[in-house]
């Protein structure tokens, strides 16, 4: 049966206080095209007895309100700059979307992945499908199931901030909606700080072809992979990594490589061998390392701008397949290491207005949201029993796992041809 979900409330949420009135320009990091699109969260809570469902809409309401006085930009517009050299945000306090819906669902149907890639579309309703014509850059909506259970789904521009800016900004708004602080308290405190992470700051260009980064370089299309994508049906899996999954997997590499380290090189070999690619097919493990603490200066607590680069392993499916767990772990542990302050400076050339951008053949893209915080966003329904994305795409996303500290899911749609071998590569 289709999911119903019924909107009986859609309003503008507004800045709760004057918040100031100018225009700021965005960073490069900020202005690429990687990001240039909506990302969004899906929380899922349990039933709880006697919760006030009036009561908990109405502290939504007002503490979002309060949240955009310290985070205002996140109120504001995005726009191409008039110069044509990256973004800029319209801070007039024009507000944020708030969506109060309800939904015949129960929270047992959000166990595991969802039948088809956009099943849970319709518990945020309000889909930006450009990031630069005007719309909301925040998204919230409350849905009541139909047991006492509830959803929380967030939209947020990622022009504006990043995967830690946005759980930050999360339980910030959790903490002001539960009494558990108030606007003098929120710690961090927001920072915006965009000058540190823009071109202007790095003097002359470090970097002169992008393609000497590998994230940036294309490599040979032998097997028709963008094609595939698009044509063929993609089906959503879901599996969980426990701790002791996870170190039955380090013990195979006979080496001391992280848990994230050793579970994406076990999810990128898997989904490379699923897909039945040329030996000789070059392909690549992409994903996102936070730079807060890797340059120099670090920047400030509280940024939630995008301070992030793209680390890239890069190998050919015959090595990927035939040289084991170890080598793959390896080769993201070195492109993890290569990630310092002179690497983080050439992207930042590199990433400027209308320039390098990642190239997509062979590439599987990976991003790790069990460490933003989400499982501890709490509007007084408890902590979410499920954290993930409302739409499971050919991205992997990393989720924490409820009441399971260590523990690691992993979300991702294959092509219907290649799931059966995909399940059975990463279950074994």
């Amino acid at each position: 049966m289709p999911i119903s979900v019924h909107v009986k409330e859609a309003v503008l949420i507004p800045p709760s206080e004057p918040t100031p009135n100018h225009i700021l320009h965005l960073s490069s990091v900020d202005s690429q095209l990687f990001v240039r699109f909506t990302f969004e969260y899906l929380l899922v809570y349990k039933p709880r007895n006697g919760l006030d469902r009036a009561a908990i809409t109405d502290s939504l309401k007002s503490a979002l309100g309060r949240a955009l006085v310290p985070y205002y930009p996140l109120a504001g517009r995005v726009r191409n700059r008039a110069d044509g050299l990256g973004l800029e945000v319209v801070c007039r306090a024009q507000g944020a979307v708030f969506i109060h819906s309800v939904s015949d669902s129960t929270v047992s149907e959000f166990d595991g992945a969802p039948r088809r890639r956009t099943q849970w579309r319709k518990f945020l309703s309000l889909q930006v499908a450009d990031a630069l014509m005007g719309a909301p850059p925040v998204v919230v909506q409350l849905t009541w199931l139909s047991d006492g259970a509830a959803t929380l789904a967030v939209g947020f521009n990622h022009c504006l901030c990043d995967g830690i800016g946005s759980g930050e900004f999360l339980n910030s708004f959790a903490h002001l909606a539960t009494g558990k602080c108030g606007l003098s308290e929120l710690d961090p405190k927001p920072t915006w700080g965009r000058h540190l992470l823009d071109t202007t700051s790095f003097g002359s260009s470090r970097i002169r072809n992008p393609s000497t980064h590998p994230e940036f370089r294309p490599v040979p299309d032998l097997c028709g992979f963008n094609s595939r994508f698009i044509q063929e049906r993609l089906t959503p899996t879901s599996i969980t990594f426990d701790e002791s999954k996870l170190k039955e997997l380090k013990k195979l590499t006979n080496s001391t490589f992280t848990s994230f380290e050793v579970l994406s090189g076990h999810v990128w070999r898997s989904w490379a061998s699923a897909l039945n690619l040329p030996a000789n097919q070059i392909v690549k493990l992409v994903f996102s390392v936070d730079i807060r603490r890797r340059v120099k200066p670090t920047l400030p607590s509280g940024y939630y701008g995008n301070a992030f680069v793209l680390g890239c392993a890069e190998t050919c499916v015959r090595e990927l397949s035939e040289k084991g767990l170890g080598y793959a772990a390896e080769l993201v542990k070195k492109a993890k290491e290569r990630v310092g302050d002179e690497y983080v400076r050439e992207v930042v050339e590199a990433v400027g207005p209308g320039r390098a951008s990642v190239d997509p053949v062979g590439v599987l893209i990976m991003t790790h949201w069990s460490r933003l915080g989400l499982q501890s966003v709490d509007f007084g329904m408890g902590r979410p029993v499920q954290v993930g994305p409302l739409c499971c795409d050919k991205y992997c996303i990393l989720l924490p796992v409820h009441d399971a500290a260590g523990g690691v899911k992993v979300k991702l749609a294959v092509p219907s041809s290649a799931v059966n071998q995909y399940l059975n590569f990463l279950k074994n």
